[in-house]
């Protein structure tokens, strides 16, 4: 794909539009500032027109009238479509993202998964019969759809996170708006259009562009929202809870993680050493998962670390659309001082910058927001970059002696999303992955998911659990229906 500059809209009721302000927006490649598309700055105005049409849509339109088999035919005919456009999406990922071409590939897969899941998925909960009481009465439960969903995406995995949220909900039988992040909405833009192109009725998905302090502020507080779907970071999330209390609407949080990656020393050396690089450096550490704390038994600590520091010297930055990048930049200059300052304070609170740290001399890169594969040393759990989400490619390294210690450094945090554990000793993998504090844990391995698997976090990582028949559940209300076979009056009166 060319990196001629795009100009795109928002798509609200089934029409393409321009913000109701006229005011626009730049979008950058973070790999060298080049502005490649000018969207729509929405507003709060937006926003409630967006929700409206979804509102409408859900009460008075014909997405009600779908079948549960028709609903999922369209989100057959979509992966089908994401497929079929899968070259052109992950250039278009990569552009807005700086990912490798590699990784923006990789993602449209899952996402094609996604929706084939849960379009398969659709019409497989037909209700259940439950006991009553009453001999001459049927009691059964069914599913319903939420309602209107407001769902508002991260920037790390543009459509990737959109698709977690689109699918379930659309095979629910709800209607949706759903804000991208302002950084990154060329992904969330395409998607509308192959909706569009399948055949989704008006008003069933709407894409509002904008702030989220303006735009998602909106979203989180309307009176004509049900449900609130989240992916981002605490302090956003804290605030989107307490907007979503003025209607007592259901709420989905994923709030990220610290999560530790330990290595005991019977583990498969030079896999560990592998996957230890993969699972932090992989899309330049802006994952929500990212193994950034990695924890390695005493005994073969200064091995280890040597193994890994070694490796990672020789991993190639460069533009995402160069085949031969394993890393890019981050997403934006922002987010790069972000990661100094994280950085900068690491030193300050005493741990050893063991590599990288600073911005790479290649000339070719100076224009981007560049960051070099980061290693601090002499870690310990009251420090602010063990702690903290630095979101960038910096691993911090722990040691531990016993297994009691290693779970008790893994659960020493606030997070609660992922981890993994490296032995070949099954019957420890197993003591340590029941007393970690986490929603998805790894036994060597780390980083895979898949749609049939929940997804979500412990603590302040989030609330609610995406993808699996999980993921479905969130997206409906259950309701009770009672029917008396043999009514009779009760003559109390």
């Amino acid at each position: 794909m060319e990196s001629t500059m795009m100009q795109e809209k928002m798509y609200i009721n089934g029409q393409w539009m321009e913000s109701n302000s006229g005011e626009k927006r730049k979008i950058v490649n973070p790999y060298n500032q080049e502005v490649i598309a000018i969207v729509p700055e929405g507003n709060r105005s937006d926003a409630m027109a967006a929700i409206q049409a979804a509102r409408t849509s859900f009460d008075n339109g014909t997405w009600n009238k779908f079948t549960a088999n028709e609903r999922g035919a369209l989100l057959f005919q979509t992966a089908d479509k994401i497929r079929e456009y899968r070259q052109e999406l992950a250039e278009l990922e990569t552009l807005n993202t700086g990912k490798t071409l590699v990784e923006s590939l990789a993602d449209m897969d899952g996402i094609a998964d996604v929706f084939q899941y849960y379009a398969g998925y659709a019409d497989k909960d037909g209700g259940q019969i439950i006991t009553s009481p009453n001999p001459d009465s049927v009691s059964r439960l069914v599913r319903e759809p939420v309602g209107v969903c407001a769902q508002i995406t991260p920037w790390n995995y543009p459509l990737l996170q959109a698709s977690w949220k689109l699918a379930p909900a659309l095979a629910a039988g709800n209607t949706i708006v759903i804000k991208p992040s302002e950084i990154t909405p060329l992904t969330t833009i395409r998607m509308a259009k192959i909706f569009e192109e399948v055949g989704f009725p008006p008003g069933v998905v709407n894409v509002v562009l904008g702030a989220g302090a303006i735009v998602g502020q909106e979203m989180a507080e309307s009176n004509l929202v049900d449900l609130v779907s989240f992916t981002g970071g605490c302090i956003t999330g804290r605030k989107i809870m307490q907007a979503a209390a003025k209607n007592f609407k259901k709420i989905s949080l994923e709030l990220g993680g610290k999560n530790p990656n330990i290595v005991f020393a019977d583990a498969d050396f030079e896999t560990a050493v592998d996957y230890a690089l993969n699972a932090v450096f992989f899309h330049a550490g802006q994952v929500c998962s990212a193994g950034a704390r990695l924890l390695v038994q005493d005994s073969i600590h200064d091995r280890f670390v040597r193994a890994v520091i070694e490796r990672t010297k020789n991993i190639r930055i460069g533009n995402g659309m160069n085949k031969k990048t394993q890393m890019g930049p981050v997403i934006s200059a922002q987010h790069l001082a972000k990661i100094k300052n994280y950085i900068k304070t690491g030193l300050e609170e005493g741990a050893t910058l063991a590599l990288g740290g600073g911005s790479p001399d290649n000339p070719e890169l100076q224009k981007g927001f560049f960051i070099e594969p980061t290693i601090f040393t002499d870690c310990h759990t009251e420090m602010k970059i063990v702690q903290e989400e630095s979101f960038g490619p910096v691993m911090t390294v722990e040691t531990f002696g016993t297994e009691e210690e290693a779970i008790h450094l893994a659960n020493d945090s606030k997070y609660g999303l992922a981890g993994a554990v490296w032995t070949q000793d099954m019957n420890r993998a197993e003591r340590v992955v029941r007393k970690m504090r986490m929603g998805t844990v790894w036994i060597n391995d780390y980083h895979p998911y898949f749609p049939q698997a929940p997804w979500g976090g412990y603590k302040q990582s989030g609330i609610g659990r995406e993808l699996s028949h999980v993921g479905l559940d969130e997206y409906t209300e259950i309701k009770h229906v009672y029917m008396n076979t043999n009514p009779k009056p009760m003559k109390w009166f």
